[in-house]
Formats: C-alpha cells, sequence, structure tokens
C-alpha cells in the first residue's frame, strides 16, 4: 500500500472539486447579474477577481479539510461516517465563504443571499462526497475482496486466538487483515496457533516486532487465565500508532475508547489511538503555534529584564539546558532561564524543592511566576510541546516513575506540555512520590483531553502566576 498515493488522490479530487464549484457558482453569480453573460463570455475570464478566487478558494477547502481529519487513515475510511463528516466541514465552509466574499455583494433582496449559499452548498458538498465516494468506494471494495489488506498480528497463541485467527479467514467480506504472525502471553508451548501462523516472540517484544513488520492493527485474544498480562500489553503499543482491537470478553479491562468495528466481519472492539478528534487536535497544533508566535514577540522584552537578572543574579548561563523525554518516548531538549547556580546537578540529577539551596533569590522569584518556563515556548513552536499537556521528565526519573506506577507509560501517548491539569493542581514535584501523586492528575487529563479541557488548564495556570501562588 502506498499511503502517499492515496492521499494525493483524495487531495486532488478535493482540489478538482473545489475548483469546479467556485468556477461554476462564479458564473451563476453573473448570469444571476446578467441573464445575457453567454453573448459576452470573455467577460468572466478577464475579471481577476474569477482567477484570483478559482485559485486561492480551492487552497481554502484543502486547508479545512487536513484540519478535519478528511486525510488521515485513508484506506480505513467509512462511506457512512465521510458522508456526515463532508456535510458538517463543507457547512461550515460555506458560511465562512459567505461572511468573507459573498455578505458585501449587490443584492435585489434577502432572497439573493439565500440561494446563493445554497448553490455554493449544492455545488460544494455535490462534487465533494461525489469524488470521494468514487474513490473510497473503490479502495473498500479493494478492502473487501482482500487485495488491499493491513498487517495484523495477533496477541494470544492458544484457544481464543485460533478461534479469531479462523474467523477473520473465513469472511466472506474480509476485514482487511493481513496475519503476520502471532506472539504469545505464557511460555506453554506447543501454540495451538504455531500450525496456522509464524511465531514472532512474547508479547514482551511486541513493540520491536511492530516495527519490523510494520504492523498496522493488533488483535488480542489472551485467554481469561491471562488477563493479568493486559497491562504490560497495552503498554508495550503505548508508543505506536496501530489499530489495537480486543474480542468483546475484554472490553471491560483495557484502558480507552472503544468502539465496535464493523457489522458483517468478526465481532471485535476497536480502540482507537486518537484522544482527540482530528479536527480538535489541528487546533490545538494551530493555537500551539500562533500563541507561541504572540508570546516569543509581544514579551520579548520581559525576556530582556529575566535574562539580565539572571546574568546579574548569579555565575553561569542564561538558559538551562536539559534532555526530556516527549511523545512516544522520543527525547528532546528543553530550555528554561537557568533559575539555581551553575553546575546544580555535578553530583548527579537531583529534583528540587521549595526550600533547595541551589535555588538563586532571582531564582526563585521568576521561578513561582513561571518566567523561568517562557523559552519553552520555542520548544513548542518546533513541535516538542504543546502548551497544554503533562509536564516532561528526564529518563532517569521516568524510570523511578514507572518502576513505582508503570501506567506512567500512558502519558507518552501525547505530547508534553507548558503547563498540565498535575501543574496545576499538584505544582512541582519535589520527590519520586510527589511525582506520582501528580500523576492522577495527569491520567485524569490523558482521559479527558479536549479543547475545553486545554482552556480550563490555560486560565487556572494565569490565575495562578497572577496571584502568585506557585509551587
Amino acid at each position: 500500500m502506498n499511503k502517499r498515493v492515496q492521499i494525493f488522490k483524495y487531495i486532488l479530487l478535493d482540489w478538482l472539486a473545489a475548483f469546479l464549484t467556485w468556477g461554476l457558482f462564479y458564473l451563476y453569480r453573473k448570469v444571476y447579474e446578467d441573464p445575457n453573460i453567454f453573448s459576452h463570455i470573455k467577460v468572466i475570464f478577464s475579471d481577476d477577481r474569477f482567477w484570483l478566487g478559482i485559485s486561492l478558494v480551492p487552497i481554502f477547502w484543502l486547508i479545512l479539510y487536513v484540519m478535519d481529519g478528511s486525510y488521515r487513515r485513508v484506506y480505513r475510511k467509512s462511506r457512512l461516517k465521510e458522508l456526515g463528516q463532508t456535510i458538517t466541514t463543507v457547512l461550515i465552509g460555506v458560511v465562512a465563504l459567505f461572511f468573507v466574499l459573498l455578505l458585501d455583494d449587490r443584492i435585489n433582496s434577502y432572497t439573493a443571499y439565500y440561494q446563493s449559499v445554497l448553490t455554493l452548498l449544492a455545488l460544494q458538498f455535490g462534487f465533494t462526497y461525489t469524488f470521494r465516494l468514487i474513490l473510497t468506494t473503490r479502495t473498500v471494495n479493494r478492502v473487501h475482496s482482500k487485495k488491499l489488506g493491513f498487517n495484523t498480528v495477533i496477541v494470544g497463541s492458544n484457544g481464543n486466538a485460533l478461534q479469531i485467527f479462523n474467523d477473520i479467514s473465513r469472511e466472506e467480506i474480509s476485514s482487511g487483515n493481513k496475519f503476520i504472525g502471532f506472539v504469545n502471553v505464557q511460555d506453554k508451548s506447543p501454540f495451538k496457533l504455531s500450525p496456522y501462523l509464524p511465531h514472532l516472540g512474547s508479547y514482551g517484544n511486541l513493540s520491536q516486532v511492530i516495527q519490523k513488520h510494520q504492523i498496522e492493527e493488533v488483535i488480542i485474544a489472551i485467554e481469561r487465565s491471562e488477563k493479568n498480562t493486559i497491562e504490560r500489553i497495552i503498554y508495550e503499543l503505548v508508543d505506536t500508532d496501530v489499530i489495537i482491537k480486543v474480542i468483546p470478553m475484554m472490553q471491560d479491562i483495557i484502558f480507552g475508547s472503544v468502539k465496535l468495528s464493523g457489522i458483517f466481519h468478526t465481532p471485535l472492539i476497536a480502540i482507537s489511538p486518537d484522544l482527540m478528534p482530528a479536527w480538535q487536535q489541528s487546533l490545538k497544533r494551530l493555537l500551539d503555534v500562533v500563541i507561541s508566535v504572540l508570546v516569543l514577540i509581544l514579551f520579548s522584552p520581559i525576556y530582556v529584564v529575566t535574562a539580565i537578572g539572571v546574568r546579574l543574579s548569579s555565575r553561569g548561563p542564561i538558559l538551562y539546558r536539559q534532555e526530556r523525554i516527549g511523545r512516544k518516548g522520543k527525547p528532546f531538549t528543553m530550555y528554561k532561564f537557568r533559575s539555581m547556580i551553575a553546575d546544580a546537578e555535578k553530583d548527579g540529577p537531583q529534583l528540587s524543592s521549595e526550600s533547595d539551596p541551589r535555588i538563586t533569590p532571582f531564582g526563585s522569584f521568576i521561578r513561582k511566576v513561571r518566567l523561568d518556563e517562557i523559552p519553552q515556548f520555542y520548544t513548542v513552536l518546533k513541535g516538542h510541546m504543546s502548551l497544554v499537556g503533562p509536564r516532561p521528565e528526564r529518563a532517569f526519573y521516568i524510570e523511578k516513575i514507572v518502576a513505582k506506577a508503570p501506567h506512567y507509560r500512558l502519558l507518552m501517548k501525547i505530547k508534553p506540555g507548558i503547563t498540565s491539569w498535575g501543574q496545576v493542581k499538584f505544582g512541582y514535584a519535589s520527590t519520586v512520590e510527589e511525582m506520582v501523586e501528580r500523576l492522577k492528575y495527569d491520567l485524569l487529563y490523558l482521559e479527558n483531553m479536549s479543547l475545553a479541557m486545554d482552556f480550563k488548564i490555560i486560565i487556572y495556570t494565569f490565575l495562578i502566576v497572577f496571584q502568585g501562588r506557585g509551587k
């Protein structure tokens, strides 16, 4: 499967739909103004506004489609779901175009506005969904006829795993699973699945198996006697983008949102890897970029004053650089204004406390009002962090936290942030035990991620900063 080619097909057809729509809509408006326009049609093609609109409006639609997630998981589209998504996005886009481009049109009556909007809506939706329906139907038919498949591994090796393998293999309408092999949970060979699929090792090596074989889907079909391992299995999948499906008996012990994976296929429950709707994820990143740029520009005088204060308060560099662990366990460099003496960790990693003698007097002030965190907006701009998300930690302390609370690894499903629910409710942690205690707030954020939650956390953060209640 060439995902890029498939994405390009959707983008090309969406662009063509927007191109045709705006061209015909422009012609409709000209006919409304002048019913005899066809006798001097060349007037349209000599109009600069026509060419400007037909060039820029399709780009507007493509940006909107990127934000609503239209080009994600292009081989797994549902025609019914795509219908609803297209209606919603087209409606939003048409309303936006109306206020930006059409509201100041010269009209004879307000009925003309309604006719223009309905015409644009009908054309945009008609072309867009027709093209998408053709491409999606062709893709779905290829999946159902087994001409297109998704590399799949089964977690489990005995009765349930064998039954799932047989059920999926015998489907008249294929669900698209291309079985690469299985991993065992308990080492009780011979495995019932061995005669049918290659044994790829133990579930402890699941993340390596996924990477090596380019696995796109994992089906968890363990036995009830093995359910105590489910937490470890999920942790092995945290750093991946695979689709996770489980047999119905397991849904009550799986962490995550679940949904039925199909009507005509083997009954499995899919765990979505997306914690937020695609449009919210896109908007969250857009807000990260816009707000970071504004803060870096508008607050530049404060940076200068803070930098001077750090330089005059103690010997050492102005900025403090430290490697932290981000999304999917990838390391990145985080920047802060230095609030401690130079070489504060010359004897090894140490957590700070409110009475830490390593903190300079000026450092204590900037920590309290969060000025030391300002350089992190640059890290947000680079894409390593977000405005809101669990605080990033060092690998040294992550190992200690995971030893006490293995579910900490769930936080690596998302980008770390400048502020977080844990930071708002708990503040800085000075011990590993406090880090574990703060973890419950970050997990609460993980389970309830939304733009509304982000705005709420940002507002609380501002209140804490302005009131000087930072811990």
